[in-house]
């Protein structure tokens, strides 16, 4: 697995996975490996995915500050990866928890950044609310679904504040299209690339300024594509509208079916509009 490293010197692991112009990827989790991104359901076949794991995760190595897992300092790591790349410009997608780590770096580097794809998006860097209503009504439509009672009841007490431990354990299924045995097993996979530790860190005090980098996207005037999954209370079609809105040049997909890993519930419909427009 190639490697550089960071400003502080931390080793740095990233995978490589197919041909074409380069697209540089950022997971989520937060501080999730990109094992679980896979080839984003085929899309290594149109571009060259270059797909980091972040310090502390997968092959990268556990930096000797555990400050620098906060997600403003994360910025660093993707800059030197441009670097060590040779690129002067970069195509860069993100996927859930790793779009605010896109969002800070396009504040900061915006003149790095070509095409900027930011999938299901967190909105932690930006301040967006969710309101609890909300993230309910997305999920509604699946009230057929068997496991529903349960995950809905859990999803409930969530965004009113009361829920226990195994609540959000519950609304696992909510985060996919299907909830079957290929998923259970995904997720239980990604919960072992994840670190925990580093993922305490990545959100905390200092690491975002939703009122500056809300200025600094609107200075960004290449293009963005938000794609949200029709179902998926994690980052609701409504609010990745709003997140889109930020922009001087930014559009919605809204895949029919789709939780949080879209890619995974129709490839096919996924690579189309990534492909669509990252062309």
């Amino acid at each position: 697995m190639p490697a550089y490293s960071a400003p502080d010197n931390t080793q740095l692991a990233y995978h490589v996975f197919g041909d074409g112009p380069p697209l540089v990827c950022l997971p989520g989790g937060p501080m999730q490996s990109a094992d679980y991104l896979g080839e984003l359901g085929g899309l290594s076949a149109h571009r060259r995915l270059i797909m980091l794991d972040p310090r502390g995760t997968g092959g990268s190595a556990v930096p000797e500050d555990p400050a620098s897992y906060r997600c403003d300092r994360l910025v660093d790591d993707v800059d030197a990866l441009r670097v060590h790349l040779g690129l002067e410009r970069m195509d860069l997608l993100g996927h859930s928890s790793g779009v605010n780590l896109a969002a800070l770096y396009v504040a900061r580097h915006r003149e790095r950044v070509g095409r900027l794809a930011l999938i299901t998006p967190s909105v932690w860097a930006v301040g967006i609310p969710i309101p609890g209503e909300v993230r309910r009504e997305t999920v509604r439509p699946r009230h057929d679904e068997p496991w529903f009672p349960a995950a809905y009841a859990a999803l409930e007490a969530i965004t009113e504040g009361r829920a226990d431990a195994d609540a959000w354990q519950a609304i696992t299924p909510f985060s996919y299209g299907r909830w079957d045995e290929k998923a259970q097993a995904y997720e239980a996979a990604g919960e072992a690339q994840r670190n925990d530790d580093a993922a305490g860190v990545f959100a905390g005090e200092g690491a975002f300024d939703p009122e500056a980098t809300r200025t600094a996207l609107g200075r960004f005037e290449r293009p963005v594509l938000l794609l949200a999954g029709e179902v998926d209370p994690g980052a609701p079609p409504v609010v990745v509208a709003e997140f889109a809105g930020l922009f001087p040049d930014a559009e919605v997909v809204v895949q029919p079916g789709a939780g949080h890993f879209p890619w995974r519930d129709d490839s096919e419909r996924f690579v189309a509009a990534m492909t669509a427009f990252l062309a």
